[in-house]
Order: structure tokens, then C-alpha cells, then sequence
């Protein structure tokens, strides 16, 4: 696989047979199973199943369904499989629409694509979650800029910003986005953004690691992301 994380390289057997283990983890749960179901069933730590499992994406082995709502095969196994020359290679998007006929006409690009290109753009810290069934489950955490208390952040929604969203929403009273200080960092703050479905539901939220200062202007960070996050929402329509 062709993945960058130098911790992480096809020489280091561990490595390789740790991308293995996740790869028939996903074939034996089959589409939509999430990166949390993954991480507890092999037993590995969640930093380590998110790593693996975008280099996955990355390499086009796995693909992120469009809804942010897990995980299935991509073309890549196919042609492993020999279904190439059955009716051409089955693509990474015909997987998530099999999966999920509903996303049939959703446009082709992956959710980890835009993330990373966000990441490239300004750097700092951005992570991408998903609110499935009203649950906060970190899909795509930055591998250059690890959360600082992740324990926390998804048992104690009150201490992230996208806890807040989660938390408002659940109120009946939804934001476009949340910001809060870190205590785990002094000088650090979060912020996130909301992801919202065509009926207007929250099903994702992307959140940057900023300085405390910058909090003060949230919607000038809100400007900042604005063209990954539409573009993330036309994903999951």
C-alpha cells in the first residue's frame, strides 16, 4: 500500500499484517461497519484503527460510505477477488451505492479526500465526525496533530465543540457551528462545524484545533472550511 505515515510502511511487518486484520474485519462485518466496531473487535487502539483504516481508503482497498456511516470493500479487492473481468472492476462509489442504494447519485469523491485536502490547506489539526444515530464517533482523526484527550471528548460531550453541536442538537436547538477552550491544552480551544443532511439533520461535524484567541471569531472560521464543508455535505446527499 502506498500510505505516507512512515510509522506505518510495508517494511514493518506489523504493520502490514495490522492493515490485513482491519481489511477482513470490514469483509466479515460487511458495509457500514464503523471504525469504533472495528477497533473493538480486533482489539487494536483507536488511533491505530483510524490510521489503518484511511490508509485503506486512501489506497482504495476500503471505501467511506457517503453518510459517513462506515465502512465497506473497495475496487481494489475486487480485482484481488478476480471480479475484474467479470463486468469491469467494481468501483470504490459502486460499493457505497450497493451498500446504500439511496447514494446512488452521490458525487464521487470520498469524505477522507476533502478532509485531507482541508488539512493540507491550513493545517493545524482538523478532524471529521459522524452523529449517526445521534452518537459522536470520530471517523477521521488528523494523524500529524492527535487529539489530546479523546477518552474525554467522546464520553464528556460538554468538553468539545463537537460535543456542543451534538448537545444543542439534541436540545432541538441546532447551530451551524461550536466553539470551546481546551482544558487539556492551556492557549488551545476547538472548533467545529456541522455537517447537515438534505432534511436539515446532523450528520457530521468537522472540527479544527485553533488557538484560544481565534475563538473569539467563530465565523470567520466557519468562512475559513466553507467550501469543504459544502462540498462534505454534497457527499452525503
Amino acid at each position: 500500500m502506498a500510505g505516507q505515515d512512515a510509522g506505518l510502511t510495508g517494511r514493518q511487518p506489523g504493520a502490514v499484517h495490522g492493515a490485513l486484520a482491519v481489511l477482513e474485519e470490514v469483509a466479515r462485518a460487511g458495509p457500514g461497519v464503523t471504525a469504533q466496531q472495528v477497533s473493538a473487535h480486533l482489539g487494536l487502539p483507536r488511533a491505530t484503527t483510524y490510521r489503518l483504516l484511511n490508509l485503506l481508503v486512501q489506497d482504495e482497498y476500503l471505501v467511506r460510505l457517503p453518510d459517513l456511516a462506515g465502512f465497506a470493500l473497495g475496487h481494489k479487492v475486487a480485482l484481488l477477488a478476480g471480479l475484474a473481468g467479470v463486468s469491469g472492476p467494481a468501483r470504490a462509489s459502486d460499493q457505497a451505492a450497493a451498500a446504500h442504494p439511496a447514494s446512488a447519485s452521490a458525487p464521487a469523491e470520498e469524505p477522507h479526500e476533502i478532509v485531507v485536502e482541508l488539512r493540507a490547506r491550513i493545517r493545524g489539526g482538523v478532524h471529521l465526525a459522524s452523529f449517526r444515530d445521534g452518537v459522536l464517533e470520530l471517523v477521521d482523526v488528523d494523524p500529524d496533530f492527535p487529539l489530546s484527550d479523546e477518552r474525554r471528548l467522546l464520553s464528556d460531550l460538554s468538553s468539545s465543540a463537537l460535543g456542543a453541536l451534538l448537545i444543542a442538537e439534541r436540545r432541538r436547538d441546532p447551530k451551524p457551528f461550536a466553539a470551546r477552550a481546551t482544558d487539556a491544552a492551556p492557549g488551545r480551544g476547538c472548533f467545529a462545524a456541522a455537517l447537515r443532511d438534505p432534511a436539515g439533520a446532523l450528520v457530521g461535524g468537522i472540527a479544527l484545533a485553533v488557538p484560544a484567541q481565534r475563538l473569539a471569531e467563530p465565523e470567520a472560521l466557519l468562512e475559513l472550511i466553507e467550501p469543504e464543508r459544502r462540498r462534505l455535505e454534497a457527499v452525503l446527499r
